[in-house]
């Protein structure tokens, strides 16, 4: 069976997170295109640049897309990013947005590195970014927030994450009241990335506003 033709007029760009390269989004976006989304994978140094100046970068970027519609996706750091390019560039074209496990409320791993005297290994991306002290959300932007609950990562060594978590992102850390509506899937910080079923649900949110109804007891949907 052949994939569906991209919906004319409407793009999907996606933004990958803390240590990533583009090429990371790249089973994420194929899975996108299997639904009939256009997509384009914005690269930035997520080290070296902050979150408000990765927004410049985004804002520049976003211009040479073409498209009435233009979503995004953003992973992790990517989500944060976005806050930043709302709240300095509000004048985006009509779209949707989902975040694929972003600690919009401040991450608790970011806090506890830097305890450790581990800042270094963050960057840039504490300034405005993962301790929480961002621009708050543009609420006229509809916002599906998906999270793991999948506890498997390294960032569980460097922070007591509340329970449930998906092993660098603690579930409470991104239940933005904003969000229109927030879905949270056994699935590990990591795995949001190559995750079928995180997919559809990206793809089901761009298009309809909504994710699809739980399928198992792990699985919860908020509003």
């Amino acid at each position: 069976m052949s994939s569906p033709r991209p919906l004319p007029h409407i793009a999907v760009v996606l933004v990958h997170g803390l240590y990533m390269r583009p090429w990371t989004l790249g089973l994420l976006a194929r899975r996108l295109r299997a639904d009939g989304l256009s997509t384009h994978q914005f690269g930035y140094p997520s080290l070296s640049a902050s979150p408000r100046e990765v927004a410049e970068r985004l804002a520049v970027y976003l211009r040479s897309v073409a498209g009435g519609t233009v979503h995004l996706v953003a992973h992790s750091l990517g989500g944060l990013v976005l806050h930043h390019l709302f709240h300095r560039y509000p004048q985006q074209r009509p779209g949707r947005v989902v975040t694929l496990g972003t600690a919009h409320l401040g991450s608790a791993v970011a806090a506890g590195l830097l305890a450790r005297g581990l800042g270094p290994a963050l960057g840039r991306s504490i300034e405005q970014g993962l301790l929480g002290d961002l621009p708050p959300w543009d609420e006229t932007r509809e916002l599906g927030v998906i999270a793991g609950s999948l506890g498997h990562g390294l960032g569980r060594f460097f922070a007591r994450l509340a329970e449930p978590h998906d092993g660098t992102v603690a579930v409470a850390e991104t239940r933005l009241p904003a969000a229109r509506v927030h879905l949270v899937l056994p699935v590990s910080h990591l795995g949001l990335l190559v995750s079928a079923r995180v997919a559809r649900e990206t793809a089901q949110f761009l298009t309809s506003g909504r994710f699809l109804p739980p399928v198992s007891p792990g699985e919860h949907v908020t509003r």
